[in-house]
């Protein structure tokens, strides 16, 4: 109990830390961080040794380029099942009541070149990623994962149900959303001219929260079970995302909110999660893989502005609207961007949410699809 308080306390004064600086998903970095050190240490919550449940033929474990030689096979996880399902429903629903119709409605008529350069960008990751998964310290479903161009905390949560790393994939995600976040400003101000402020975004009030529990107990009530029936990848997130954002679209969620402690918390445990598998010789090898991902990085970014050129030719919109729609994460960072140059942020705004949407609900396909495909 004493180890799980430590790093509970640390990861609070990790969160506060990286608030203060704007970090996307503070909680989840920072638990990432911080379970990670104490396991290298020897400080962490000690793991089950039980079976874990949902081991599967394609588990991580089961792949010569992702399994670590100083972490048994077949260990279960820290974090209770369903702790980890509980937050993996809470972040799912959360990224589903960004699908506010009143938002998405500022894509007007442009709706449609938004949809295929978002498709444009899932295919540069799978490609990406794919290409990562060549190098030998990578499996093809890790690297497709860890290079898919939004949603970071949604892929890092549901990388162990599909059978990836999600220590590869949590470590490379980050670097890419701390690269695009970087490069915002720096291309706004020197390309463009255009000056980004930090924005503080108010919490939700005590009546949406209050509604955003009813709409969580629903989706995860209705969302996982659904979801495992079907046969769902990763359940867990994609069934409460679903029904969360029919309900956003079709007007059912009212004003709901998720709770910004519940999703702090959530974020935490998803860190977690991957965090307290860190070894030393698992955080060697994501070391030789890092700069491969790096270049990887930079090339889907570029690829990524390439086709923010392309929707401005095609939309009519501005050139750095057009940029700022198509950058591979960093939401906050454009929405500043964005409201500091005084560009069309209602556009901008429902691109990203879009892109968002569509990496989350088609990447996992993808994903397995190209992992099989490349395995062969």
């Amino acid at each position: 109990m004493r180890r799980w308080i430590l790093l509970a306390v640390l990861t609070a004064a990790a969160t506060y830390l990286l608030e203060l600086l704007d970090v996307d998903a503070a909680a989840l970095f920072a638990g990432l961080v911080m379970a990670g050190a104490l396991a290298i240490l020897g400080f962490a919550p000690r793991r089950r040794s039980a079976a874990r449940p949902d081991t599967t033929a394609t588990d991580v474990t089961d792949h010569p380029a992702t399994a670590d030689p100083a972490e048994p096979a077949g260990d279960a996880p820290a974090i209770p099942r369903p702790a980890m399902l509980v937050a993996q429903g809470v972040l799912g629903v959360f990224i589903g009541t960004m699908a506010d119709p009143a938002t998405l409605s500022g894509l007007g008529s442009s709706w449609f070149p938004v949809l295929v350069i978002g498709l444009g960008t899932l295919a540069m990751s799978v490609v990406g990623g794919a290409l990562l998964g060549l190098h030998r310290l990578v499996d093809p479903l890790t690297g497709s994962l860890a290079l898919v161009a939004g949603g970071a905390s949604g892929l890092v949560a549901l990388t162990r149900e599909l059978g990836g790393d999600e220590r590869m994939v949590a470590v490379i995600q980050y670097l890419r959303v701390a690269l695009v976040t970087i490069t915002i400003p720096l291309v706004a101000s020197v390309v463009f001219d255009a000056h980004a402020t930090g924005m503080a975004e108010a919490p939700p009030g005590l009546t949406q929260q209050g509604t955003g529990l009813i709409l969580l107990a629903v989706c995860l009530g209705v969302g996982i079970p659904l979801g495992r029936l079907i046969r769902l990848p990763a359940a867990g997130l994609l069934g409460p995302m679903a029904l969360a954002t029919i309900a956003e679209l079709t007007g059912i969620a009212g004003d709901a909110a998720v709770s910004t402690v519940l999703l702090t918390i959530a974020y935490a445990i998803i860190g977690w999660q991957a965090g307290l598998g860190f070894t030393m010789a698992r955080l060697r090898a994501i070391g030789r893989v890092l700069p491969a991902a790096l270049v990887l990085i930079i090339a889907i970014g570029v690829g990524c502005a390439l086709l923010g050129v392309l929707l401005s030719v095609w939309t009519g919109e501005s050139m750095f609207d057009c940029y700022l729609a198509t950058t591979p994460g960093g939401i906050y960072a454009v929405l500043a961007a964005a409201t500091a140059a005084g560009g069309n942020v209602a556009f901008v705004v429902a691109a990203q949410i879009l892109r968002v949407l569509l990496m989350l609900f088609v990447a996992p396909f993808a994903a397995r699809a190209a992992a099989r495909r490349f395995s062969r």
